[in-house]
């Protein structure tokens, strides 16, 4: 049944990326899934952000004028000629339906986009849409990704912007609902137009300092909570950690407050939001344990039950190449048996598909994707299977649903074992957020003793349930949590960690 019988016009698009701006190479064309027409439809219902803005408008009775939805594995900086033309496709298709009436916008947004043009591409969105003149009163909704890097460009030339809540992001689907409400809301008359009002603190933490199960992430978000839940005035309190691989004059933590309240209000809630993350600030900036203690202490204590150990400075949710050899190569020095790991290796897959299974193979593997890793890693291996690598998501509302719906692509895979440990090699990046991706080439991931994953937090909601330990090392990588190691050229100064907290907190 419909919600709402009013037959409101709502351009629906998306554009989702988050980039690193540290990493060699850049993320084109060939990158991104791009959804136009039927396939951008095709999505309603399904377990990812658009999907459940599309069923919600179903369900309010808008009519939906569906426009351009371009999405890549988080990576490298994106490429001008890329952003040129999905800017050029969103322009043509708004200038089309604008003289028969666009009653609202909305999009899906990261909003830690770089492009070799522009820092803050979300922000250069948002603005080239309200230049257009049929537009620059349309209300313009979202939601944004948990690590956006929000700008006051962003803010400006938008509504109302909602964002995740969870980190581990299962919120996803549910928070672009949330902004879909409420711009129903204000379609029906039932709110008048919300105002947003932003703060941008001088606090950037890697992303194993922005769990939402943890502090300081779980004491702002439950002060969030508790602000929306006592003034009817406040609609929205958004806590934004950000993205801190995102080279940016915008990169770090960030409150945004969406509502009817008065200024004095508005200054006054986000004044305490700032003082509670300054109290906070450095439970997120977390240390890494060092790898061979850490699986020396392992085997000689030799715990029941699967270990899981997160290598995050090849995390391939934070944009690394996810083919990493430092924590396979402290398994193999210690001689770590019954253990599994992934690694993204199209020309391993492509070189054992010439042989079958049962078949001793020698590889050079990983090593390949960042100048910070020890290189490829030679190994005599067994091959054990082939596999297309295509999986549906076992949780719909897992990180990995967040940016891909129900299923996921790691293209063609081969699993192999060398010394006691099974090795399984992608074709494509795959963040390890859905244990499909162990069972779709056969294997049941608790029956190992331990496995790596390269990630930070997001992997968590899939292997804290099965999991008994839960380790996080410190390996060469482009996502290392010590931010102190990357050259900031564009980022704010001063900011913590990357200066004396004393220092910043000064700052007014």
């Amino acid at each position: 049944m419909s919600i709402n019988t009013q037959r409101h016009r709502v351009f629906v698009a998306g554009l989702f990326h988050e980039t690193h701006s540290f990493l060699n190479g850049t993320t084109g064309a060939n990158d991104f899934v791009t959804l136009r027409g039927d396939a951008f439809l095709a999505t309603r219902g399904d377990a990812s952000p658009l999907g459940g803005v599309l069923e919600y408008a179903e369900r309010c009775g808008w009519q939906v004028l569906p426009g351009i939805w371009g999405m890549a594995v988080p990576g490298g900086v994106i490429e001008d000629s890329v952003w040129e033309s999905y800017w050029q496709e969103l322009q043509t298709q708004l200038r089309r339906l604008a003289p028969g009436g666009v009653d609202a916008i909305y999009l899906v947004l990261h909003g830690a986009m770089v492009t070799q043009s522009y820092g803050d591409a979300e922000g250069e969105l948002l603005c080239r849409i309200r230049s257009i003149a049929a537009l620059d009163h349309v209300p313009i909704y979202g939601v944004l990704d948990l690590h956006a890097n929000v700008s006051q460009a962003m803010i400006d030339a938008s509504d109302c912007l909602v964002a995740y809540r969870e980190n581990p992001h299962s919120d996803a689907r549910e928070s672009a609902v949330r902004a879909a409400e409420m711009l129903r809301d204000r379609l029906s008359g039932r709110c008048p137009a919300p105002r947003q009002r932003l703060r941008q603190v001088r606090i950037m933490w890697p992303p194993t300092g922005t769990g939402s199960a943890s502090d300081p992430m779980k004491s702002l978000l439950r002060r969030a909570r508790e602000i929306e839940a006592s003034d009817p005035k406040i609609a929205c309190v958004n806590v934004i950690p950000g993205f801190a691989f995102a080279d940016t004059p915008d990169s770090g933590l960030a409150f945004s407050i969406i509502g009817w309240a008065e200024e004095d209000r508005f200054r006054s809630l986000l004044d305490s939001l700032e003082e509670l993350a300054w109290d906070l600030a450095p439970l997120g900036v977390p240390a890494d344990l060092p790898l061979d203690d850490s699986l020396s202490r392992w085997k000689r204590s030799q715990p029941q039950g699967l270990t899981v150990v997160a290598e995050p400075s090849d995390n391939i949710g934070g944009g690394a190449p996810g083919d990493g050899t430092g924590l396979l190569r402290g398994l193999l020095r210690h001689d770590i048996q019954g253990a599994a790991i992934c690694l993204n290796d199209p020309d391993g897959v492509a070189m054992l598909t010439r042989h079958l299974p049962g078949d001793r193979v020698t590889l050079a593997i990983g090593g390949r994707g960042s100048s910070l890793d020890a290189g490829p890693l030679g190994i005599d291996c067994e091959l054990i299977g082939l596999y297309a690598g295509k999986f549906e998501l076992e949780d719909k509302q897992s990180h990995l649903a967040s940016v891909a719906g129900d299923r996921f692509d790691m293209g063609p895979s081969a699993l192999i074992r060398h010394c006691g440990i099974t090795i399984l090699l992608t074709s494509h990046r795959t963040p390890p957020m859905d244990l499909g991706q162990w069972r779709c080439v056969g294997v049941d991931p608790q029956s190992f003793s331990l496995i790596g994953v390269k990630a930070a937090v997001a992997h968590r909601r899939a292997y804290d349930p099965i999991a008994t330990h839960h380790l996080t090392v410190a390996t060469p990588g482009p996502c290392a949590s010590d931010l102190t190691l990357f050259q900031y050229a564009r980022t704010r100064r001063p900011i913590y960690p990357l200066d004396p907290i004393e220092e910043v907190r000064a700052i007014k």
